[in-house]
């Protein structure tokens, strides 16, 4: 079979798989299902998620789901989706991965390259330093800040396939054949290595080393963060009192840190100086800090909720319910949702919603959404600046 048909058949091939099953790394929410407008947005502004990011692809000259198709359509990569055929019919989480890639009907994926590629065009060339004026530019956006919009996609989705290696220490008789797990693990760990080689090879090729320094110290952020997450994943861990200045830190390093950064060396690599580069920062950081916060709050607040749905223990949400209510009530409250060993989790989001945490939660969601916004202030006004407040908009809608 050759690539032009695998591609083709690629969504048929992954259309089954069993759900995903105690992961190394704790998997991340990365989806919106609600969106709309604050903050004095008017009532013209996009109404949907799809149309916010079809909009700003319009703006930026051409859909960012295929920012990263040279590495995509490069025979390596070709072979590894061969490979992930055999997973097929097997629980492990690759299958869902490679799915959510195929299938990415919310277009969430492509977030952080779409951002970096709308703060590349709504800021311009610099006007101070013209050093950069020869370099090849379309729609508004020089080919090396398309380049990094792309190693920033490439990172993101090299750390979306390694969350889904599994912990064989932990596997039970249900989750299938302990070769199956292994195989699927070897080809994640392949996988993603090969997406992560790519970045830094194209990395190289921008030959800025202080562009390089700060998607290095991302990538360092990001393993710290996913460790954190780890780390207070486990059952064992569920009552851990880590605060939400500490959540935040946290959530900065595993979520925020690549976007900041890479906002950050778009503006460096168009050579505009250190206020303008901050304000990047701060907008990426306060962006994806309220994404991330969205998808946190959507298992409390969604109309329809399995009774069976889970939720992340370490969330937004509940980590601000177990601030209020104090850690002994806190402690209580896991041992009454409790039943014969196991977690009922809707009798627990119960408890949750009945307290001050979701509301808490979508109080700090608009806080960083008005921080975001701020800092789109010093940008001048233009269709792209217009694009990244819609999407501001849209993570900060909650009804």
């Amino acid at each position: 079979m050759n690539l032009r048909q695998l591609l083709l058949h690629l969504p048929r091939y992954l259309g089954a798989s069993g759900s995903p099953r105690r992961l190394w790394w704790s998997p991340s929410l990365d989806t919106i299902s609600s969106v709309g407008s604050w903050r004095g947005q008017s009532s013209k502004s996009p109404a949907h998620w799809n149309q916010v990011v079809s909009e700003a692809e319009k703006i930026v000259g051409y859909p960012t789901s295929f920012m990263s198709l040279r590495c995509l359509l490069s025979d390596e990569l070709s072979n590894i989706a061969m490979q992930v055929q055999k997973l097929v019919g097997t629980q492990h989480p690759l299958l869902t991965t490679a799915r959510g890639l195929v299938h990415d009907s919310r277009n969430s994926l492509q977030l952080r390259g779409l951002v970096v590629l709308l703060i590349s065009k709504a800021a311009g060339p610099s006007s101070v330093n013209t050093s950069c004026q020869n370099y090849d530019m379309v729609s508004g956006i020089y080919s090396c800040q398309r380049s990094l919009a792309e190693i920033t996609e490439l990172i993101h989705t090299a750390l979306l396939v390694h969350r889904g290696i599994v912990n064989l220490n932990e596997l039970q008789s249900s989750d299938g054949p302990l070769k199956d797990m292994q195989f699927g693990n070897k080809i994640a760990i392949l996988s993603g290595d090969f997406l992560l080689a790519n970045a830094c090879n194209g990395l190289a090729l921008l030959q800025n080393t202080k562009v390089v320094e700060l998607l290095a110290s991302a990538l360092m952020d990001l393993i710290q963060g996913v460790y954190h997450e780890n780390s207070t994943s486990k059952e064992s861990y569920i009552t851990d009192d880590i605060g939400i200045s500490t959540w935040k830190e946290q959530t900065f390093l595993s979520h925020g840190a690549l976007l900041a950064k890479s906002c950050q060396a778009a503006m460096e690599l168009a050579k505009h100086d250190a206020e303008v580069q901050d304000m990047a920062f701060q907008y990426g950081k306060h962006m994806a800090m309220s994404h991330k916060i969205n998808s946190d709050v959507q298992p409390f607040i969604k109309e329809k909720t399995s009774d069976s749905m889970t939720f992340n223990l370490n969330s937004a949400p509940v980590v601000l319910h177990q601030e209020f209510l104090g850690r002994d009530l806190w402690i209580k409250q896991i041992g009454e949702a409790q039943e014969k060993g196991r977690l009922d989790y809707a009798k627990l989001r119960e408890r949750i919603k009945a307290g001050k945490g979701v509301t808490s939660a979508i109080d700090l969601c608009r806080y960083h959404g008005n921080k975001a916004l701020e800092a789109l202030e010093s940008f001048p006004p233009s269709e792209a600046r217009s694009a990244l407040e819609n999407i501001v908009f849209a993570v900060t809608r909650f009804s």
